[in-house]
């Protein structure tokens, strides 16, 4: 067991030293082969992993894998371990098998890419930092993790070096994050000081007596775990791209496809939801933190559903859904139901990343087009595609049978997405309403926007240049298994897991790696909500469906009849709320303005317009007059000393007067 766990966390490390540092050695076939071998052993191994944590001998146990001795200073003794339990193990099988589909569609994709080796390297290097998140044992580790995985998504983000928009997205990316990481680091600070150490176990022993203690913070007398936990959660809002810390997400879909698929829609944006679930003991004892953390995730819910319904690029509308979803996920931890949001977690990564890359198979069909306006009839030249297309949008819009067979029987988002809602109504609390009904809302824009993709896309007339649809293909085997496979994911990973995460036997299989005492009463009133509640996600679901039907395929004249009809509306959405140019105003515009002083009167006035050499002339002068004072006779050391004290004996005697 040990050996399996360090190889799924060490085989990508090794992979990418391979691949990036010896690949002209090499050559490009065989560091793609290596990647490749790494991730599908690394996912195999966390299959084995995770039925042995979740099922066998090891089931409901904690097991820590100690490396070395990190740091040793004083009080603070920090171990290099792996932690894991059934939350490691259903991260795992998240990270692996996604990134190992990543790995293998990639050869595809980035086929034509003279930079493929390097590109590889970047995935399985950034696939090792997840996992030393995930797998973290203690606040430092993780923060190892965790920066880990935004220089990754910097290098990745901003692969193409030599666009414009792809550095300007990387450069954004990096920055917001670092927002949010300035306040996850006060946390991590915060918990230390409380609690004196940073090991996990340790944390969690001190809880109830960090729960009574206070913390003078910005001047204000404050309740030290409710501040602890909030600075914590605004390192999750930047790396779950949570409203206000979001605006990164979008623009980081200039990197390559396969990028979007393994960053931003199944591991590193769902960091910051794997750290409230691993410090759900502390949120559980943080009432007011854990209801701030319901009402952002419920806002962003509805907040990006919204902007995801004027999108034209492929990839946004996929992005938006990403950030939808992950507010969905989050106020499923606010309220307490932290097996649901680790449920959506896993079967939003097979759905989405399957979204991301069959976008991608649509853009290698149409030679890189991203816009749908000027697609349309895909599916004549990308039957396959097409079909599983179908089958993660479905699965996004949360599509299924409701009470047959137990359950019922859908797709991995009707099961997950649904527990979500109930436990939220289930609270019986403002915010739990509140959660409940702007989620339900959000369904319905979710099922309208995702149907409006395949509609768009794949149904109606060709709109796009003749050329290239003459030219259009379906994608090779290489990239269409990999979607098969998430495919697969899709379609059954919630029947199959509603059992292990949130049906009767949940305690079983999660033992004591989240909060059990929040998550047990919290599902108890789920389960027990009216039927009109288990329906209503269902129902606005199908009418978003319906609606979309009507304005894409229907009625086509419609969606430019209603922008006309509500204009200021459509353009707040398309324009994404104003949150770019809001945040250009009160941040970048000052920023820059303070950069041209300090170039022009600066650099330009001082340094350039006296020269290097007349200044470096000035120093030298100084210089020489000050290496006069050094002479070497006692009596001008004397002079010099008696002058300074009658210096500060002037100062005090003026000051005090």
């Amino acid at each position: 067991m040990d050996l399996a766990v360090k190889l799924i966390v060490f085989l990508p490390l090794l992979a990418a030293v391979i691949a990036g540092l010896f690949c002209r050695v090499i050559g490009a076939r065989p560091a793609q082969i290596v990647t490749c071998a790494a991730l599908l052993v690394a996912a195999a191994l966390s299959i084995f992993v995770f039925v042995r944590i979740g099922f066998g001998p090891e089931n409901g146990k904690l097991i820590v894998v100690k490396l070395f001795t990190w740091m040793d200073s004083g009080t603070l003794n920090v171990d290099w371990s792996l932690r894991i339990d059934t939350l490691t193990a259903v991260m795992f099988i998240v990270v692996t098998v996604v990134s190992s589909m990543v790995h293998v569609y990639s050869i595809g994709y980035m086929a034509d890419d003279t930079s493929i080796p390097r590109f590889m390297a970047y995935l399985s290097l950034f696939t090792f930092f997840m996992l030393m998140l995930v797998t973290s044992d203690n606040l430092v580790q993780l923060f190892f993790g965790w920066e880990g995985v935004g220089l990754a998504s910097y290098l990745l983000i901003g692969f193409w070096y030599d666009k414009p928009s792809a550095n300007a997205a990387a450069m954004k990316a990096f920055i917001v994050n670092r927002v949010g990481d300035f306040g996850f680091a006060l946390g991590i600070f915060a918990v230390w000081m409380l609690s004196g150490a940073v090991n996990f176990a340790d944390i969690f022993a001190k809880a109830p007596d960090m729960a009574q203690m206070r913390i003078y913070f910005l001047g204000m007398d404050l309740p030290a775990l409710e501040t602890a936990c909030l600075l914590l959660f605004v390192g999750a809002m930047g790396k779950s791209a949570q409203i206000g810390l979001h605006t990164w997400l979008p623009d980081a879909m200039e990197g390559p496809t396969p990028v979007s698929a393994l960053i931003h829609a199944a591991t590193m944006v769902t960091a910051g939801v794997f750290m409230v679930a691993r410090l759900s003991p502390l949120f559980e004892l943080a009432p007011v933190a854990s209801q701030v953390v319901t009402l952002v995730g419920a806002a962003t819910a509805f907040f990006a559903a919204t902007i995801g319904l004027t999108q034209f690029d492929i990839k946004r509308v996929v992005a938006y859904s990403t950030c939808s979803q992950l507010g969905y996920m989050f106020f499923a931890c606010g309220v307490g139901a932290y097996s649901a949001a680790m449920f959506h977690l896993m079967t939003h990564a097979f759905f989405k990343s399957l979204l991301f890359l069959g976008s991608g198979s649509v853009i290698t069909c149409l030679h890189h087009e991203q816009d749908m306006r000027k697609m349309g009839g895909v599916r004549e030249k990308a039957p396959q595609t097409f079909v599983l297309m179908w089958i993660g949008t479905l699965a996004l819009s949360g599509i299924g049978v409701p009470f047959i067979l137990g359950n019922g029987l859908g797709f991995a988002g009707f099961y997950s997405k649904d527990i979500m809602l109930e436990s939220a109504f289930g609270t019986h609390s403002l915010v739990g309403f509140i959660a409940f009904w702007m989620g339900t809302v959000a369904a319905f824009l979710t099922a309208f926007y995702s149907t409006r993709l395949m509609f768009m896309t794949f149904y109606g007339k060709y709109r796009g240049d003749h050329h290239t649809w003459e030219h259009a293909h379906e994608s090779p085997s290489v990239m269409l298994v990999p979607l098969y496979v998430l495919g697969a994911g899709a379609a059954l990973s919630g029947l199959v897991a509603y059992g292990w995460f949130v049906g009767h036997d949940w305690m079983n299989f999660w033992g004591q790696s989240i909060a059990v005492k929040a998550t047990e009463e919290v599902l108890h009133h789920a389960h027990e909500v009216p039927v009109w509640v288990k329906l209503m996600p269902l129902i606005f679901a199908l009418a978003g469906i319906a609606l979309s039907y009507t304005y894409y395929i229907a009625r086509p004249r419609l969606p430019a009849l209603t922008v006309a009809r509500f204009p200021a509306l459509y353009a707040l959405f398309f324009n994404k709320w104003y949150f770019d140019e809001i945040y250009d105003a009160l941040f970048v515009r000052p920023a820059l303005a303070l950069g041209r002083v300090l170039w022009k009167k600066g650099d330009g006035a001082v340094i350039d317009g006296l020269g290097a050499d007349n200044i470096a002339a000035r120093a030298q002068d100084m210089a020489g007059v000050l290496s006069r004072f050094q002479s070497g006779y006692l009596y001008h050391y004397a002079f010099a000393m008696l002058v300074g004290v009658a210096g500060l004996i002037t100062y005090f005697m003026l000051a005090a007067g």
